[in-house]
């Protein structure tokens, strides 16, 4: 019977490696949001995270409440305008479900001319889906950059021609950029990569060696020696806002724009990237690191004060070794160094 009962035990042992539950455990039981509503119709504008904060004191929980096992927090069912969430309060862990659509616009849209709902804010974002950002501290500059300008001007900008050497064909439409500062670990002073500069858009109106471009939009001047990356279409971040499996840890480098503090729906650079298991749709708490006091007046004993959290963030894009996020929530300003971790 020992044997029996020990082989059993091995067998549910590797079923839970093999299977493991669709999320963690939470540390406390799921909360609705006061005065959750019993449904919600999906309204153009609407975003996964609004949708979740009217069900959820802890908006970050939503595959909770859908029930959703990992593959679909990376590629989610799309939730469309018109849909209505249920919310089904008969068992202990309350549920979200799917109701029938109804006609939120004059006229009907097919499939195909619907468009998903967004997780975040789009808007705010989609300069930067499609930008470069960040250029691998130890990868050689591309190839592909802007080697004259008519008349041999020195500054050029929307409207102009550029010639540029090392562009593909087949790709039309190029983004234009530079190396700006370099982002550093603010607990290892290690270069983890560099923040480009973001100057424009050009495409192709005659290929060749050099090839000829038109500046379709330009944020800044634009000068020889820039270099050019194809520019992908942005797409909409449909991830499920959930927070990471594994336990992560975090230091804010930046906060984009080269300014000093952020706030709500501003943009930061963290200290981990896809080489880290930080993924886009993972939400993180931000924390102030306690200072240290004394402990008595008069006295050298010092005590160091906890970290105090303030704020969520959103991952909406990964590198290898940094990613991008927009704040969601704060209550306070967030500065350069602030920790980051599981919320």
């Amino acid at each position: 019977m020992l044997r029996i009962i020990s082989a059993l035990l091995l067998v549910f042992s590797s079923l839970a490696l093999v299977c493991p539950p669709a999320w963690s455990e939470p540390a406390a039981p799921l909360e609705l949001a006061e005065n959750a509503p019993d449904r919600h119709i999906v309204v153009r504008g609407d975003t996964l995270w609004d949708i979740a904060a009217k069900f959820l004191k802890e908006p970050y929980r939503w595959p909770e409440i859908w029930r959703l096992n990992q593959e679909e927090i990376k590629n989610p069912h799309r939730i469309y305008p018109g849909q209505v969430l249920l919310l089904d309060r008969r068992e202990a862990v309350p549920r979200l479900v799917l109701g029938e659509m109804v006609k939120v616009e004059p006229r009907i849209h097919s499939s195909e001319e619907r468009q998903a709902i967004p997780s975040i804010p789009q808007q705010v974002i989609e300069p930067f889906l499609a930008r470069p950002l960040v250029l691998d501290a130890e990868a050689p500059e591309g190839t592909a950059r802007i080697v004259a300008t008519p008349e041999q001007r020195v500054n050029i900008g929307q409207g102009d021609i550029a010639y540029a050497t090392g562009v593909t064909d087949g790709v039309k439409l190029w983004n234009i950029y530079r190396p700006g500062k370099p982002l550093v670990d603010p607990e290892t002073e290690e270069v983890l990569g560099v923040e480009t500069i973001f100057l424009g858009s050009a495409r192709v109106i005659r290929s060749g060696e050099p090839a000829t471009l038109e500046i379709v939009a330009s944020t800044r001047e634009i000068s020889r020696g820039d270099q050019l990356l194809p520019a992908p279409r942005p797409d909409i971040i449909s991830y499920v806002p959930h927070a990471p499996a594994a336990s992560l840890s975090a230091r804010v480098i930046s906060v984009y724009g080269s300014v000093a503090e952020g706030g709500r729906n501003s943009i930061v650079s963290l200290s981990r990237g896809k080489k880290d298991g930080l993924e886009v749709g993972h939400v993180l708490a931000l924390y102030r690191s306690g200072r240290e006091v004394n402990a008595y007046s008069g006295q050298s004993d010092t005590v160091k004060l906890p970290d105090e959290r303030y704020g969520l963030l959103f991952v909406f894009r990964v590198f290898d070794r940094v990613a991008y996020a927009l704040v969601m929530n704060v209550s306070r300003s967030v500065l350069p160094g602030d920790l980051v971790k599981n919320p």
